[in-house]
């Protein structure tokens, strides 16, 4: 008799391997596209030299004459990769930032009674992120806590400080009305350093940053506690994250106050300044309390439904959670989220996808402190913690290595009134490159002993695995690690028969 092993898109996650019955449980370097689980594309590495730092800030834009330009916002520096040059444009006098978080900037963490009660602690123990965009042509960057610099595309030149902005500016974007905004700054007046209060420059004006009559520069402090931890622009409106709500800025032409920001979430803030992303008219972030969110325009923010939120408090690397980095890739409609799991080290060293398309979720085991979509390059571009700089799904292979990859079901009843002998799979599989493996894991019981039949091999193009494995319950699991490898899977259909007991 034939079984047919046909179970929907997505990871069960933080469930048991028997409550997830009819789902897939685990995975790494496996999407779901269309449906179907396939494996992720290969990477290539795109600089010869590494990278002078950890970067936690990328920005592809290209300038007058077409050229793509990349800048690296490191924990060392600032460098931009052109025309196969990778120059340092680090700004003069900025020192090295800290490569590792030390558990500030939240309640019971940092230095003994840094900070007001319940309130985070201002010193800086975060790791080294930059806000990277462009200006025209040019570059604007900013690491966190500093000040704003501009790269006039002068590959021998550093980046010199924008004159009149803030000197101390947690974050920083550039409005679609060509404004520079300084979110978390000092106050104009005071001089005093303010988590909440957001400062622009003037239109088409980058060094004019007065608030006055003849000027469209402007300062706002926005309500309610915590501090500003990063902003993105969507459409024609920015998205401003505290450490506790969301804010949507709008520009309404006033003079007074050209800008008018609404509080559109609370309890639904940003855990760190690289852990938000817009795709479209849509964002996604994860919060302080490990849940991703997702905001559309004129909606408030709902939870993603991700499943891993519990292995995710279990595992994140303590006090790095500000080196999460969210990113998307338009060519899946996907959104993918690197983390620093405890179990590696504290850098990034896993992953989380979600598919636009049809929610589903997938996860796995690769480096990536910085990533960034296609658009103006030609494919995504990720940085591993020792600099090195890869194309992303570009080939089929781990940058000539092999890509590791498995897909594992929970435990399933292929007939629930009977044991059974499994003798023979059918493989559905397209485009498969390099050897792939099957491995049954039986059990009578849901509590039972477990036996492990395989791991059994399935080469290219073979029409039938035969195989002996009985049980009741069945978990099916497929896995490759070859350089090139590619597989797409369909429906697993066994060939099985009654074996005995009930």
């Amino acid at each position: 008799m034939k079984f047919t092993l046909d179970l929907p898109p997505g990871l069960a996650g933080d469930e048991t391997s028997f409550a997830a019955a009819g789902r897939w449980a685990d995975g790494s370097n496996v999407r779901f596209w269309r449906g179907r689980p396939q494996v992720i594309g290969g990477w290539e590495r795109l600089t010869e030299e590494p990278l002078a730092g950890v970067c936690r800030g990328l920005l592809p834009w290209t300038d007058h004459s077409g050229a793509l330009n990349l800048a690296f916002g490191t924990h060392a520096g600032l460098q931009v990769w052109r025309d196969g040059v990778l120059a340092d444009v680090t700004p003069p006098g900025l020192g090295a930032g800290a490569v590792d978080g030390a558990g500030g900037q939240g309640y019971g963490t940092g230095a003994f009674s840094a900070g007001g009660y319940s309130e985070p602690s201002t010193a800086e123990f975060f790791p080294r992120s930059w806000a990277l965009a462009a200006w025209g042509a040019n570059l604007l960057a900013s690491p966190r806590g500093g000040a704003i610099y501009r790269w006039a595309n002068d590959l021998a030149a550093p980046a010199a400080k924008v004159a009149g902005a803030p000197e101390q500016v947690s974050h920083m974007i550039v409005a679609p009305q060509d404004q520079i905004f300084a979110l978390g700054c000092e106050e104009e007046a005071s001089g005093v350093f303010n988590p909440l209060c957001i400062r622009h420059s003037g239109v088409r004006a980058p060094e004019s940053w007065t608030t006055a009559p003849d000027s469209t520069a402007r300062e706002y402090v926005l309500p309610g506690g915590g501090r500003i931890v990063a902003g993105r622009v969507m459409g024609a409106q920015l998205l401003i994250w505290t450490s506790h709500a969301l804010f949507v800025g709008t520009f309404v032409g006033s003079l007074a106050q050209p800008w008018r920001f609404d509080r559109v979430g609370e309890n639904c803030g940003l855990i760190g300044p690289q852990a938000a992303v817009v795709v479209g008219q849509q964002a996604f972030w994860m919060g302080p309390d490990l849940q991703v969110r997702q905001y559309v325009l004129g909606g408030a923010p709902v939870l993603a439904d991700g499943p891993f939120q519990g292995e995710l408090a279990e595992n994140l690397a303590p006090g790095q959670q500000d080196k999460i980095v969210a990113s998307s890739l338009s060519a899946f409609a996907e959104v993918r989220f690197d983390y620093p799991d405890a179990r590696d080290g504290v850098e990034n060293s896993r992953y989380l996808r979600l598919s636009l398309t049809d929610g589903a979720w997938s996860r796995g085991r690769m480096a990536r402190s910085a990533m960034s979509d296609a658009g103006p390059a030609s494919h995504p571009i990720g940085v591993d913690p020792d600099g090195s700089v890869f194309w992303h799904e570009r080939g089929q292979s781990a940058d000539g290595g092999v890509i590791a990859w498995f897909i594992e079901s929970a435990d399933q009843y292929l007939d629930e009134g009977r044991t059974l002998m499994v003798r023979g799979l059918w493989p559905d599989f397209e485009d498969q490159t390099g050897a792939a493996a099957l491995t049954l894991v039986s059990r009578l019981k849901p509590q039972g002993p477990a036996r492990t039949f395989g791991p059994y091999p399935l080469a290219p193009g073979a029409p039938r695995l035969d195989l002996r494995a009985s049980g009741r319950l069945f978990r099916i699991r497929l896995s490759g690690a070859s350089a090139p490898s590619a597989l797409r899977l369909g429906r697993l259909v066994f060939d099985a028969a009654p074996a005995g007991g009930r």
